[in-house]
């Protein structure tokens, strides 16, 4: 049984259809990479995934448990409560972090663990130090996010992400907003939790880093899944013509 599933997931925006039947299965321990160009639909997946943007048509399915399915041809989605267990399934990085910038960095990470997960503010807390210093951010537990630079307040927001304990992370493109400086150290974080088994769906354009860290990638144009395979395949050796014409805007 796969830990995460979408199944025929079709979602439209007006007249704007931006998923086509998209089916993606991901198991434990696995990582996965969503490639493709701006507007081909992938952080709407991510949303649809999250329950952030609701489905027009499919399924999603956590560990088993569905939190939407088809009933009548139309998406119906499981109650709130049974909702509000789905979600401490995954947590989400944004790529612009969206950190409360009026909480420092301790509470930055603690606060939902303890709010929303219900655990003892000493429990949460121990977790979190160990958190910052698994990111490298021993020192700073009681800095603002302005005192931080983009890829500090980046490595802030994947330690809360990781204080839900969940079983999957999502990522949304995590260094778009950081200058090639600073990509590095958070493609190194994300390399670590990728090393240590962690499930991982992660939407990016960089292209070398999704191929060394990926044990498969998608390929997304126009609403569709192109081509998927190991990265090796569809990275080095790209069978469908779209994905080769993507593919050569890259260079290493």
């Amino acid at each position: 049984m796969s830990l995460f599933s979408m199944n025929h997931v079709k979602k439209s925006f007006g007249a704007l259809e931006v998923l086509h039947d998209i089916s993606i299965n991901v198991d434990e321990g696995e990582v996965v990479s969503i490639i493709g160009s701006s507007g081909s639909g992938k952080s709407t997946l991510l949303r649809c995934a999250t329950l952030l943007e609701t489905m027009d048509n499919g399924e999603l399915i956590y560990e088993g448990s569905y939190a939407a399915k088809n009933v009548n041809g139309k998406c119906s989605y499981a109650s709130k409560a049974q909702l509000k267990k789905i979600m401490q399934y995954y947590s989400l990085v944004f790529q612009n972090f969206n950190l409360f910038p009026h909480y420092s960095v301790m509470k930055n990470i603690t606060d939902a663990a303890i709010t929303v997960n219900k655990e003892s503010r000493d429990k949460a807390c121990e977790h979190a130090k160990q958190l910052i210093e698994k990111m490298g951010l021993t020192g700073r537990e009681n800095y603002y996010p302005c005192q931080l630079s983009g890829g500090q307040q980046q490595r802030v927001a994947i330690a809360r992400a990781l204080a839900m304990r969940p079983k999957i992370l999502f990522f949304d493109e995590p260094t778009s907003a950081l200058d090639p400086e600073l990509t590095g150290e958070i493609l190194k974080v994300i390399k670590q939790l990728a090393e240590e088994k962690m499930t991982m769906v992660i939407v990016t354009h960089e292209m070398a880093f999704a191929r060394d860290v990926s044990d498969r990638v998608i390929f997304m144009d126009g609403g569709y899944i192109v081509e998927q395979g190991t990265a090796k395949d569809v990275i080095d050796n790209p069978k469908c013509e779209r994905t080769k014409q993507f593919l050569a805007r890259f260079s290493d």
